[in-house]
């Protein structure tokens, strides 16, 4: 899939053309995955373009930083105007937005080096990450031969650009085999996450999905789906869950800012449930896209107007 990028980025404090957006190639980040960053999404809805839940994305991002140490140079609201900017600069609607921020090029290249912080915020357009049509009509997945790392190893919790090695593994075994995306186990066999998506099974009309605890990050979009389903009295558990409960659950979907709501319709070639999406999955993204055509009350304030 190509992306054509839009004309403008925000980049260590101002708007500049993207190309003039550079990076050292001896930046620390480079070399050592000392970068943290978000995926956040604006919607257009009734009221004009929305940014969805993004003071919750730049506080992981401040908590991401924190976690690695990395000295943050703009706070919280000089972020959002920049999210803003970005989105309104290009005339963009429904838009992926990613901030990142990441050790520069400094004096020395060692693992512990101090080295500047550059931050940017870039914005573009983006439809279905995992493909066309897959959130209507699901994907098939597989169970990868990758498993995510073990705790008190990489944190995890902290939405770094090393972390997603481990889903580059996942993913591209994944897309090799003919799968549309890969399904990781944690350390001790148990179910983690997909490459870079949440999971959630469904049994019995009620929702389950894996803890923090199993080598997950903790997602927004997570988050929201969990609390729309316990407003519309859905029972939702967090619990550890083998392997084999994806070969036995009603439903399976995968969840995140870059795939929101797409069915899992088979695993490793077996069919979940009836083999597409079902009626609980229809409904959390029935409720879910309904935050941003007014079908939804956006009664927890996710959506944070551009204008």
């Amino acid at each position: 899939m190509t992306t054509q990028y839009p004309p403008h980025i925000w980049h260590n404090g101002k708007i500049k053309p993207w190309a003039e957006a550079t990076v050292h190639v001896m930046a620390h980040a480079l070399h050592y995955g000392s970068s943290v960053f978000e995926g956040i999404r604006s919607y257009p809805t009734p009221k004009g373009v929305a940014i969805f839940r993004l003071q919750d994305h730049l506080r992981r991002l401040s908590n991401s930083a924190k976690i690695y140490e990395i000295p943050m140079p703009y706070d919280q609201a000089t972020l959002t105007a920049a999210c803003r900017e970005v989105v309104r600069v290009n005339g963009l609607k429904k838009a992926y937005i990613r901030p990142i921020v990441f050790r520069g090029a400094g004096q020395s290249l060692s693992l512990s080096a101090e080295a500047p912080t550059d931050v940017a915020v870039g914005a573009w357009e983006l439809g279905g990450y995992l493909g066309k049509d897959v959130i209507e009509q699901g994907i098939d997945a597989c169970v990868s031969s990758w498993q995510r790392f073990a705790p008190n190893t990489i944190p995890a919790g902290a939405k770094a650009g090393g972390n997603y090695l481990s889903g580059q593994l996942i993913a591209r075994e994944a897309r090799r085999l003919g799968f549309g995306e890969g399904i990781a186990l944690a350390s001790n066999g148990l179910l983690s996450e997909g490459a870079g998506e949440n999971l959630f099974l469904v049994f019995d009309g009620a929702l389950h999905t894996t803890p923090v605890s199993a080598a997950i990050l903790n997602g927004i979009t997570r988050h929201s789906i969990m609390t729309l389903a316990r407003d519309a009295g859905m029972s939702v558990t967090e619990r550890e869950l083998p392997r084999e409960y994806l070969y036995l659950a009603d439903e399976l979907f995968m969840c995140g800012t870059a795939a929101e709501i797409t069915p899992i319709r088979t695993v490793d070639g077996k069919p979940v449930g009836s083999g597409k999406p079902g009626p609980v999955t229809r409904r959390l993204q029935d409720m879910f896209f309904g935050l941003f055509d007014g079908r939804t009350q956006d009664k927890h304030g996710w959506l944070e107007p551009v204008n």
